[in-house]
C-alpha cells in the first residue's frame, strides 16, 4: 500500500482552509511591511526578498521573490532575472554554511494548477539532506519538521548579513 506524506505542520491547517491574512497578496504585504502578515525575511534589496517559507517542507526552506509583484518569471526584465540568480546564489551559500544539506531541491509553482498557492511569483529553495526518512515517515506517513522558522530567522539574517559583507554583494 502506498501511503502519501504529508507535513506535519498543524498550523498548515487554517491556512489550507482558506484562513489567510485579509490581504491582496501575502508576498506584496510582507514588502510593504504590513503587521497583519507574519514576516520571516532574512534579506532583502530593492528588488526581491529572501524569506524562510512559513509552513516549510525542511529546516531552511526559502522562498525568493520580487518585491514588485508579478506571477510569471516572463515579466522579469533582464536586470532583474540577473538578481533574482545573485540572490538565489546568496542564499545557497549561506544554507551550504549553516545547514550543510547534501543537496537541495529550486523551482517555481506558477499557477494554481501546478500548486501556487499564493499568486506572486516565488522561488522555493529546500534543502534535502540524507537522513530525511525516521519512524514516523514510515510508520504514519508524516514528516516532521524539527526547527520553527520563527526561531531561525535571526541566525539566518545574520548569516546573509556576514556573507553579503564578505562577498561584496550590493543591495
Amino acid at each position: 500500500m502506498t501511503r502519501s506524506n504529508p507535513l506535519f505542520t498543524p498550523h498548515k491547517l487554517n491556512y489550507a482552509m482558506g484562513n489567510r491574512p485579509d490581504v491582496d497578496c501575502i508576498l506584496c504585504a510582507i514588502g510593504a511591511g504590513d503587521k497583519r502578515v507574519k514576516n520571516l525575511s532574512v534579506f532583502h534589496n530593492d528588488r526581491f526578498i529572501v524569506s524562510l517559507n512559513l509552513y516549510p517542507y525542511n529546516p531552511g526552506h526559502l522562498l525568493i521573490f520580487p518585491i514588485a509583484h508579478y506571477v510569471d518569471i516572463r515579466e522579469l526584465s533582464s536586470e532583474e532575472e540577473k538578481w533574482l540568480q545573485r540572490m538565489q546564489r546568496l542564499s545557497l551559500t549561506v544554507l551550504d554554511e549553516l545547514y550543510q544539506p547534501r543537496g537541495y531541491n529550486i523551482g517555481y509553482n506558477i499557477g494554481r494548477t501546478a500548486g501556487a498557492s499564493i499568486q506572486h511569483l516565488h522561488l522555493h529553495i529546500v534543502p534535502r539532506f540524507g537522513n530525511e526518512i525516521g519512524f514516523l515517515d514510515v510508520v504514519s506517513g508524516t514528516r516532521v519538521i524539527v526547527e520553527d522558522p520563527g526561531q531561525t530567522r535571526e541566525q539566518m539574517k545574520n548569516t546573509f548579513a556576514r556573507v553579503v559583507r564578505q562577498t561584496q554583494l550590493q543591495k
